[in-house]
């Protein structure tokens, strides 16, 4: 049995979640930026996932704190996180609801443009199921928080289509219900943990409750969850006040040093801040083949470029650049499409600025050569040598050496990578559970993995039918592998800008080839590891996951989580996970197969 005084002391432990009441800064900076709804505790949820290594570095608990869920903090979360709103439905048919079970404070759903509302403007659209939760400040470092599942908004697609407001949970409307689904939640824990550890700039999950039927809400964590589709609304309503003070609000909150000096040039500043950050993850999506669904209303991605909404969110296993999400009216954007998409971004920020500084607005078309958007291309162009570069396998100093010195060397071995990266199946193409997609039939990752290893033991060339070989996909028929005399000469002019790499490295390092190859292979095997898990073995891995979930308990699936993560770093630096560690369980086991098995696919 607990004294008081232990329980006094877990209370205490836990009490900045009270800081976190639906109370954030944005609500007095942007007062047409949010509709605000009060909320009541909702009834019969458990946790299914908690990231006890974001809690601690957000200050929510002690750096001591061990990953182990206890009652105090279960509770904790549940009375935080776990609301319903009770929104325009509910005010309309005066329903009436225990004074005990309502929250103190208000809690908003955002407003931003979603292309597929029909009003295009951001006036009807927003956080339709989700609510911000509050702003935590810890040790120089601040996040946004909100949780998705909280009830249906007036923001909601189905709320714009139908001209009516929905009862939360209503069966008959699916998006529009407002309430977020389990599996959703763990896979982007999963997920987004994933790419987290990849330095791959995401969202990140806090928290999953689970209520009956398998809804959830889940908690979702960012520096700041502000999209570009939150300016883009204003600059399209050509709402100027409210565009200044979004505007404002973003300059004070991340730029803090800059808006109290007052800088003239502040929105260049930050113009070429949302370039570079655009323009580096357009080149990261492609190269770690992670299809985004970048669009010109920027509502899946972030102000800084992170990934947010792992609705669509796909890692491809090869090159497979024509999928198209099919969402109903529409087909999403393919992965090669992502970089025209990002540019459009920056140039929507170069008229948002513009119309700021004019309070006149000038039409799009006229900023389709602006500086910034040549800066892009050049930021890009550096960012794809660069990721190439690292994927070779080449450490820091190598690749700045190449990368400066001998720039067009680098560029040609990338045209040679790019011929077999994009080459596709001669079947054309077809249609997938969910979309559309032709298949990709060569995988680059093994090729930068054997090839340096082969080479370290023969120091020669290898023959046009063993490249190939190394390079073949299970999507590969033997009508694809036809070796034409193009492709033997792009074989040749691959192996041969390679050769010269590791000579130009060897040359500036004073090392031998031999030792050069030997780095190269080590950190290849890492980088360029064959079992890389995929959109299809997220969901495969999540379904297993939500099987064990009452065994393992909330602290073993973070566990779980953890592992799987570890297994999935391809920093060379980092200190991975050996696979016998790895395979110590049965569930871990099956985890490597489905890896193993999916790592080609969608």
């Amino acid at each position: 049995m607990q004294t008081a005084k232990k329980v006094k002391k877990e209370q205490s432990t836990y009490k900045k979640f009270d800081s976190i009441d639906g109370s954030h800064p944005f609500k007095d900076s942007v007062p047409k930026g949010f509709v605000d709804y009060p909320a009541r505790l909702r009834k019969g949820g458990k946790l299914a996932y908690f990231n006890f290594d974001l809690a601690r570095e957000m200050g929510l608990m002690p750096k001591s704190h061990p990953d182990k869920l206890n009652k105090e903090l279960e509770s904790k979360i549940l009375e935080t996180f776990g609301i319903v709103i009770i929104n325009e439905y509910d005010k309309m048919n005066s329903k009436s609801f225990p004074q005990k079970e309502i929250k103190e404070g208000t809690y908003m759903a955002t407003r931003y443009l979603q292309m597929q509302h029909e009003d295009k403007t951001g006036r009807t659209s927003g956080d339709g199921r989700s609510v911000w939760m509050g702003h935590v400040k810890h040790r120089g470092k601040s996040w946004d928080i909100s949780s998705c599942g909280t009830g249906a908004t007036c923001l909601s697609p189905a709320t714009s289509k139908y001209n009516k407001f929905f009862e939360t949970g209503d069966p008959s409307i699916s998006y529009g219900c407002g309430y977020a689904e389990l599996d959703e939640g763990m896979a982007t824990a999963l997920f987004s943990d994933i790419f987290h550890e990849n330095h791959v700039p995401t969202e990140q999950t806090l928290a999953v409750i689970q209520y009956e039927k398998n809804f959830s809400i889940n908690v979702r964590v960012h520096e700041c969850l502000l999209r570009p589709s939150h300016f883009f609304g204003y600059l399209k309503q050509g709402d100027y006040k409210s565009l200044n003070q979004i505007t404002e609000y973003y300059i004070h909150s991340k730029y803090p040093e800059l808006a109290k000096k007052k800088k003239k040039n502040i929105y260049e500043l930050i113009l070429q801040d949302i370039c570079h950050d655009f323009a580096k993850v357009a080149a990261l999506f492609e190269d770690e083949y992670i299809f985004c669904w970048l669009d010109w209303d920027g509502d899946n991605i972030l102000m800084d470029g992170s990934i947010i909404d792992y609705g669509s969110i796909r890692q491809f296993g090869l090159y497979h650049s024509e999928y198209r999400y099919d969402d109903v009216e529409r087909f999403s954007t393919s992965l090669a499409e992502q970089k025209d998409k990002a540019k459009y971004i920056v140039q929507t920020f170069c008229q948002l600025f513009d119309y700021l500084e004019k309070k006149e607005k000038t039409p799009i078309n006229e900023f389709k050569n602006h500086k910034v958007l040549k800066d892009f291309d050049q930021h890009f162009e550096d960012y794809k040598d660069q990721n190439l570069l690292h994927k070779i396998g080449l450490n820091s100093e190598a690749k700045e050496m190449i990368f400066t010195k001998h720039r067009k060397l680098i560029t040609e071995f990338r045209k040679d990578f790019s011929y077999f990266e994009k080459t596709k199946s001669k079947k054309g193409i077809i249609k997938v559970n969910d979309g559309i997609t032709w298949d990709a039939i060569f995988c680059m990752r093994d090729m930068l993995r054997e090839l340096p290893q082969i080479y370290l033991s023969r120091n020669e060339n290898i023959s046009d039918q063993e490249f190939i070989e190394i390079l073949r996909s299970n999507y590969a028929k033997e009508e694809d592998l036809y070796l034409n005399s193009y492709r033997h000469e792009k074989i040749k002019s691959f192996q041969n800008h390679y050769w010269k790499i590791i000579k130009k490295v060897s040359k500036e390092t004073n090392k031998n080839t031999s030792q050069v190859l030997l780095e190269v292979t080590m950190r290849s095997s890492v980088i360029n590891k064959a079992e890389r898990v995929t959109g299809d073995a997220i969901t495969l891995i999540t379904d297993m996951l939500l099987k064990k979930k009452e065994k393992l308990g909330v602290d073993g699936i973070y566990r779980a989580i953890k592992k799987i993560t570890q297994f999935q770093a391809f920093d060379p630096k980092m200190k991975t996970l050996p696979k016998k560690k790895f395979f110590q369980t049965d569930l871990m086991k099956n985890v490597f197969e489905i890896v193993k098995d999916y790592r080609e696919g969608l």
